[in-house]
């Protein structure tokens, strides 16, 4: 009943009236931001004492693409986060500074106003903590944040500062706070989905049956659906709830062979294998697929979730119910779609493209 009601509340924002007249924008000292009303509220979640400014931007931009925040002086932000490939980078695991691989898939980064928790598990709650810590990471940029200020310093960055804040200091919080401006403002919703909600565009029939499976949560017998949005919910097709709650095993390893996910945040034993669920935006560009980027297609993906789910002692009890044909005790776990209709959610995947966010120039390399 439970995941019922999830995937019915994931339907509702498609309820709601897309009048473009109805969009709110916010405007900071010249800088303006127009995310679609049926992405929820977001003036809120604009930190009183960061707001998004034309300055504040403009310097977070740089910062986002600045090698020298990089102990080598070789990456940047922006070389694990590629705009054309929706600021992810297409590898299975980032690389960092001297070759150095991390354990995780690099994360797309849009419409963070409306993140909860970053990172695959959730380890950070402010995306200024989230900005800092690859600039310090060892296994990424691996610079202490100490002599990031000294590098920006002598970079000639302080005149950067001085507009974006008010004075010519440059501090670790400032430098959060700015690549926080221009992230937030990293907001993808023009896709032809986005135009189909709009009533811009027509979909296709199978953009229209993969749009319906997505959203559904099958009952077998009576409806037929792919389940995807029980944690992917809504417009934003993301699984950013209080709580960690967006948070799931999603059935790619058995208790032997899974990574701690959450665990290694909050300590539970019932949180691991348990990892965001990240949005979908942009998911045609951005493999390969999961936290490990385990998967190099949408097919594949596709088939995980269809016949290929390993149960385990946390598997998600929503993933456990996403059945179109009874299940009985002793029954493997499947959802038991037809090809078709995974061709027709792919299909609907690829409308979640929004190619004037791949290549805005202003989310550009400013350098």
């Amino acid at each position: 009943m439970k995941s019922r009601i999830l995937s019915l509340l994931s339907l509702f924002p498609l309820l709601i009236a897309c009048n473009p007249e109805e969009y709110s924008p916010v405007v900071k000292d010249g800088y303006e931001i127009n995310p679609p009303v049926y992405f929820g509220d977001y003036q809120e979640r604009i930190p009183n004492d960061n707001p998004i400014t034309k300055n504040g931007f403009a310097l977070g931009r740089k910062l986002f693409y600045e090698t020298a925040l990089s102990a080598d002086n070789s990456i940047s932000c922006g070389t694990c986060h590629q705009q054309e490939l929706a600021f992810t980078d297409g590898k299975a695991v980032s690389e960092g500074v001297e070759g150095k691989l991390g354990k995780v898939s690099a994360m797309s980064l849009s419409n963070l106003l409306w993140t909860e928790n970053f990172t695959w598990t959730g380890k950070f709650n402010r995306l200024t903590d989230q900005s800092l810590d690859p600039i310090k990471n060892p296994v990424e940029m691996h610079l202490p944040l100490e002599q990031a200020v000294e590098k920006l310093e002598e970079q000639g960055y302080a005149t950067d500062f001085q507009k974006a804040f008010g004075s010519y200091e440059i501090t670790v919080e400032r430098i959060g706070k700015a690549l926080a401006q221009f992230q937030r403002a990293l907001i993808s919703s023009d896709s032809r989905y986005d135009q189909y909600l709009r009533g811009e565009i027509q979909a296709s029939p199978a953009e229209l049956n993969g749009m319906n499976l997505f959203f559904t949560h099958p009952i077998p017998g009576q409806l037929r659906g792919a389940n995807c949005g029980d944690c992917h919910l809504g417009p934003l097709t993301s699984g950013d709830i209080d709580e960690f709650q967006g948070f799931h095993n999603n059935g790619l390893d058995t208790d032997e062979t899974m990574d701690s996910g959450l665990m290694s945040v909050t300590g539970k034993p019932e949180d691991k294998g348990r990892f965001k669920a990240p949005t979908l935006r942009n998911i045609a560009v951005t493999a390969p697929y999961m936290h490990d980027g385990r998967f190099k297609t949408l097919k594949e993906v596709m088939d995980h979730y269809n016949s290929g789910i390993k149960n385990s002692k946390t598997l998600d009890i929503l993933i456990i119910e996403g059945s179109n044909e009874p299940v009985g005790v002793h029954d493997e776990i499947r959802l038991h779609l037809t090809e078709k209709e995974k061709e027709d959610v792919i299909a609907f995947l690829h409308m979640l493209t929004d190619e004037s966010f791949l290549n805005n120039p202003k989310f550009s390399n400013p350098h």
